[in-house]
């Protein structure tokens, strides 16, 4: 009313924590990266006397993993940007829900993207850890014994320049990039018709991304969680429905090699962390999980490894089988 930029309440916006703990490596191609990866130990030989021993060797073999390329265009009325007489900020405001827009992409894709299905994207974690006996991988996947199509998943992923990273491709830049176009003329501007000119404001984003899984074995899924059936009501040394989290979570820190010099972290939606404290809550008299402030923030740990919150993997996932 008063003629200043209103302030929008952005409600679309997500809380994604993944990002911040991500690791990120130039791929050693130009669309992706390549890893060796070893399958095949040489076994030694047990020698008795005047008796041979054959040579061997290991074997291993190459995966490649490409990544993607995520850009937008924002495009604001020169006329209405400028009417305020404070252009830029009114360009921010206008701009903010395009990059939340490629924050949440980013961070769907790095779950559940899949190379299958959307070949412009990169393959997320999910399609790697989909299966509970099919795959090398699924030693790493732990059932939650939930079934319907209403389940979540809790990540342990320990991020380390050997284990599984971020990549961007060979020779670019890493993180999100903005380039400001400055003014230009829209064609085709008028509603209904091929002819119209409008003067505009434009600024281009773009996000090349991806990742790779160098050992599988520093990333756990704890799949098929049902969460309606979740429940903090602890009686007789086991809770009524569904599943027992802080149980499951103890599973995924055992199946992890080795913690050392790797940067390790649960991943989950909002509403099972709030499980995960009740449980743990319910199931120890007066226990609480741990919180320490780091950088001015404070974190949740379960057995020193952080809770993060991602709203990405709020949304119902079918039983894995």
């Amino acid at each position: 009313p008063d003629g200043s930029i209103a302030a929008v309440v952005e409600l679309l916006n997500e809380t994604n924590e993944v990002l911040a703990d991500m690791s990120w490596m130039e791929g050693n191609l130009a669309t992706g990266h390549r890893t060796t990866q070893r399958t095949g130990i040489p076994l030694p030989t047990w020698r008795k006397l005047y008796g041979g021993v054959d040579p061997t060797k290991s074997t291993t073999v190459q995966v490649t993993d490409n990544t993607g390329m995520l850009e937008a265009y924002a495009e604001v009325d020169k006329a209405l940007a400028d009417l305020n007489g404070n252009t830029n900020e009114f360009r921010l405001q206008e701009d903010r829900p395009h990059i939340e827009g490629m924050n949440q992409e980013i961070v769907d894709t790095l779950w559940f993207g899949d190379e299958a299905t959307e070949p412009e994207a990169f393959t997320g974690f999910a399609p790697r850890f989909a299966n509970l006996t099919a795959d090398a991988s699924s030693d790493n996947v732990i059932n939650g014994a939930g079934t319907g199509s209403d389940n979540a998943s809790i990540w342990f992923v320990c991020w380390g320049p050997q284990t599984c990273h971020g990549i961007v491709p060979k020779g670019s830049t890493a993180g999100l990039q903005v380039n400001d176009k400055g003014q230009v003329t829209l064609e085709d501007a008028s509603e209904g018709s091929n002819s119209g000119r409008m003067e505009a404001y434009r600024t281009h984003y773009r996000w090349d991304a991806g990742l790779t899984v160098r050992d599988w074995r520093y990333v756990v899924r704890i799949a098929n969680i049902d969460k309606s059936a979740l429940t903090n009501v602890f009686t007789s040394g086991t809770f009524s429905t569904g599943a027992n989290l802080p149980e499951l979570m103890f599973q995924a820190i055992d199946l992890v090699p080795n913690t050392t010099g790797v940067r390790c972290a649960f991943y989950m939606s909002r509403d099972i962390r709030t499980r995960v404290r009740q449980q743990t809550a319910a199931a120890v008299h007066q226990a609480t999980l741990s919180v320490e402030n780091v950088g001015g923030v404070d974190t949740i740990s379960f057995q020193g490894y952080p809770m993060r919150r991602c709203d990405s993997l709020s949304a119902d996932e079918a039983a894995l089988t």
